[in-house]
């Protein structure tokens, strides 16, 4: 959508959405159990960029032939294909959470807020965020799985720089992207239900989030037909969902052999927020010395009039 000398891409608009949704939902999560209103906006604006950085990282370490080759632009932003140039494309998911896991921690060690406690009131709004940057590639038309003759197959244009050679234009593909938005947010109830059957605290909601995540982007990207880099006869991104697994369920064993109460507090030991509190204790505090004061003033009158009427008193 151009605007002047600016290109507005429907892509960034939901990868934004998809942002500014996991930020309401993570801060209302993360207010609930006790911390600071509006502090996960102190965490994000760390977290997000860095997230940035390590999707584009991500992408050109893992598509290195497409960036590095004789007589490539590989530094000058100003020309094409140049590295930099993320609004030429060229993004992954793991990347982001690698670098967004790096900025969070960061943001959490500056708030005090405990990064398992965060990471936990962020895991269903991840996946929130990522079924709402999927819907991006529909408007891009990429990211599309095997040809299929399912009713609800892709049609995409002969003339796509990713249709694959060899087959009749109209043919139909599986919309992967769709597959995922469906399981992402199927994950988001999941997550959501089951944080009131069983303990999901002290990073186990991050676990569940990563098992899910790679349990399903493992078999999606496995039926994707647009280039990628193999390892072993196997795509790389397969491997990165293979190792999410791996680590979801290494984080919920630990955690759950570590931690088998609640948490008291998102915040670190020592760092807790004490401001409604505070205001709360100045209240009691300023009551009880009122109170206290009219005690003594009323006290006195009394002791006073007792004394008086005493010394009045004939003697018997």
């Amino acid at each position: 959508m151009p605007w002047g000398t600016v290109s507005i891409r429907a892509y960034a608009l939901c990868i934004l959405l998809g942002i500014v949704l996991a930020t309401i939902m993570t801060s209302r999560r993360l207010t609930k159990r006790g911390a600071e209103p509006g502090i996960v906006l102190d965490i994000v604006l760390w977290a997000v960029p860095l997230g940035i950085i390590g999707a584009r990282l991500y992408h050109v370490l893992t598509h290195p032939g497409d960036y590095f080759y004789e007589g490539a632009n590989v530094w000058n932003p100003f020309e094409p294909g140049a590295i930099w140039n993320i609004w030429e494309g060229g993004n992954a998911i793991y990347g982001s959470l690698i670098g967004g896991a790096v900025g969070a921690y960061i943001g959490c060690r500056m708030t005090g807020i405990r990064f398992w406690s965060f990471a936990d009131a962020l895991a269903p709004g991840l996946l929130l965020a990522q079924a709402t940057g999927r819907l991006g590639n529909w408007f891009n038309h990429e990211l599309y799985g095997l040809p299929t003759d399912l009713p609800w197959g892709l049609e995409i244009s002969a003339d796509n720089a990713q249709f694959p050679a060899g087959l009749e234009d109209g043919t139909l593909f599986h919309p992967t992207f769709l597959y995922e938005i469906v399981w992402n947010l199927a994950g988001v109830a999941l997550i959501l239900f089951l944080e009131r059957k069983v303990n999901l605290r002290w990073g186990k909601a991050l676990g569940v989030y990563l098992i899910w995540y790679g349990l399903g982007r493992s078999f999606f990207e496995s039926i994707r037909v647009d280039p990628s880099e193999m390892f072993l006869g196997i795509r790389v991104n397969v491997w990165a969902s293979f190792a999410a697994i791996l680590l979801g369920i290494v984080i919920f064993v630990v955690q759950s052999r570590r931690h088998t109460g609640d948490e008291p507090t998102p915040y670190e030991p020592g760092r807790e927020w004490k401001g409604a509190d505070a205001e709360v204790d100045s209240d009691e505090t300023e009551s009880d010395s009122d109170s206290l004061d009219d005690d003594v003033e009323g006290g006195n009158d009394t002791g006073e009039t007792a004394a008086t009427s005493s010394s009045r008193s004939p003697s018997p």
